[in-house]
């Protein structure tokens, strides 16, 4: 415990591994917020039938989803520099899942690369399989990875976790996608959003109820705490109010509101694991990070390079802000224009 004397740059150096407890999170949650939606479109391609859209599709991510994966390289550096023996631990007893998932990743990105190699139908099918499995499974692998990490070998809370994590990434794909295209796609794109919004707040509530009748990883207290009755209730809240808001068509606000579920499910995380970092093995996180000269050093190293990555992310959102027109993004005007039809 700190002494309540101490000057306010000791409480900083005293508390360092809660800061980095708490940027690890933060980079896994940039990570599902932002690459989330990207698997939610290739998910909401399945249901396209016209090549027109499609495209529209692809375009609406395509020049940020690889940039989007800058937050998984972060989350998992950060996590080997600040508690190696989580990253070691977490590798180690998920390795299947975690190779399942960097395949489907690959798989997700070489999709849309290989669709315009050739103007071969059968070949562009082949891709579009590709593209939308790795869209599937990606998700599926890394939220089913996280429930192990949560609640270790118990099988149905993390399988619901998964898909859990699937269902968000579908809410937040379908508002990217309203926000970014013409109003009459945008309509058909709000049905699949309400559906899976619905879906996944009770996702939740089953997952949650799970966990306190099995106590899975032991995690049935802290799931009977008042803050995350106060994260389900906002979740709840924010999911039902974003649905409203694409009812009335005000998509950039439903998109916000969507961004909003797995940034709250990751803090939901954050609750769920603090004071430990890794619950199948009990370890603490002043237990598990490195060593106080290690910590000072990426500490100095560290963080500078963390604002740059948030800087150029700012810049890269902003230039491309503008709704799809076409196979494109519009300029700056068109954003006004869609902002005023909407």
């Amino acid at each position: 415990m700190t002494d309540p004397l101490l000057p306010v740059d000791a409480y900083l150096v005293e508390s360092l591994p809660e800061i980095w407890f708490g940027a690890v999170l933060f980079a896994l949650g940039m990570y599902v917020v932002l690459d989330g939606f990207d698997f939610g479109i290739g998910m909401l391609y399945a249901t396209r039938t016209d090549e027109h859209e499609r495209e529209t599709f692809l375009a609406a991510f395509g020049p940020i989803w690889d940039a989007n994966e800058v937050w998984i390289v972060a989350f998992g550096t950060m996590l080997l520099a600040a508690f190696p023996r989580v990253y070691s631990r977490l590798l180690a007893d998920n390795y299947l899942l975690a190779i399942g998932f960097v395949l489907a990743l690959v798989f997700r990105g070489l999709g849309p690369e290989l669709r315009e190699q050739r103007d071969d139908e059968r070949w562009k099918r082949y891709a579009d399989y590709a593209f939308v499995g790795g869209s599937v499974f990606a998700p599926l692998l890394f939220g089913m990875l996280a429930g192990r990490w949560l609640f270790g070998g118990a099988t149905l809370p993390v399988v619901l976790t998964g898909v859990g994590l699937v269902a968000v990434s579908v809410v937040t794909g379908a508002a990217f996608l309203a926000a970014k295209t013409e109003a009459g796609l945008a309509s058909e794109l709000r049905a699949y959003g309400t559906a899976a919004t619905v879906a996944y707040l009770g996702g939740v509530v089953v997952l949650l109820g799970t966990v306190v009748l099995t106590d899975a990883g032991g995690a049935a207290d802290a799931v009977l705490s008042l803050p995350v009755a106060a994260i389900v209730a906002l979740s709840v809240a924010v999911g039902l109010g974003g649905s409203l808001l694409a009812r009335r068509g005000q998509y950039r606000a439903w998109l916000a509101s969507a961004l909003a579920l797995p940034a709250l499910l990751t803090i939901l995380v954050a609750v769920l694991l603090y004071p430990t970092i890794y619950p199948p093995t009990g370890l603490l996180v002043r237990e598990a990070v490195v060593s106080p000269l290690a910590l000072n050093l990426v500490t100095i190293l560290g963080f500078p390079v963390l604002l740059l990555v948030l800087w150029y992310f700012k810049f890269l959102y902003g230039v491309f802000s503008g709704p799809i027109e076409g196979e494109g993004y519009g300029g700056k005007s068109a954003v006004h224009d869609t902002d005023e039809r909407r």
